[in-house]
């Protein structure tokens, strides 16, 4: 297959937008046979205190029970390969730089914003930063309304 993707990476944090991310990447996953599905999560500790230990271990608590979940989920749908990865730093370049270059990413799929347009001028949108600086397939999928 000449679009054969062998390593699909989504990036999860929780919200709605990223549960249509992740069903996607089961689809993906599913047309893809033999394919390696990483879920990553990443924990923004740009807005952790350098005192805030506590703070972030509950996020990494939450963090691999929203990833473990994924998994179960991921396997009960029929895919056998699946891989979690739980990072700190800044989404918008972990997932690019570190993650997607860890697991040789031949996509990435991550769930679109609802940032205002304000919003997007200030700050920008993780799934924005992924499109500009990956050097594989983005899919960014959107929520129905």
């Amino acid at each position: 297959m000449a679009n054969q993707y062998e390593s699909i990476l989504v990036a999860v944090d929780g919200s709605k937008e990223a549960e249509y991310a992740f069903r996607k990447s089961i689809d993906v996953a599913r047309r893809n046979e033999d394919s390696l599905l990483t879920i990553v999560n990443v924990i923004d500790t740009r807005s952790f205190g350098p005192y805030e230990r506590s703070a972030i271990e509950r996020a990494q608590s939450v963090s691999e029970e929203l990833l473990e979940e994924y998994r179960k989920q991921a396997r009960a749908e029929g895919i056998d390969k699946v891989r979690v990865v739980i990072k700190y730093g800044s989404p918008r370049t972990v997932i690019t730089d570190e993650v997607a270059t860890l697991v040789d990413a031949d996509i990435i799929i991550c769930g679109a914003t609802g940032l205002t347009t304000v919003q997007r001028f200030l700050i920008g949108s993780v799934s924005e930063s992924i499109v500009r600086s990956a050097k594989c397939d983005v899919l960014v999928i959107r929520t129905p309304e």
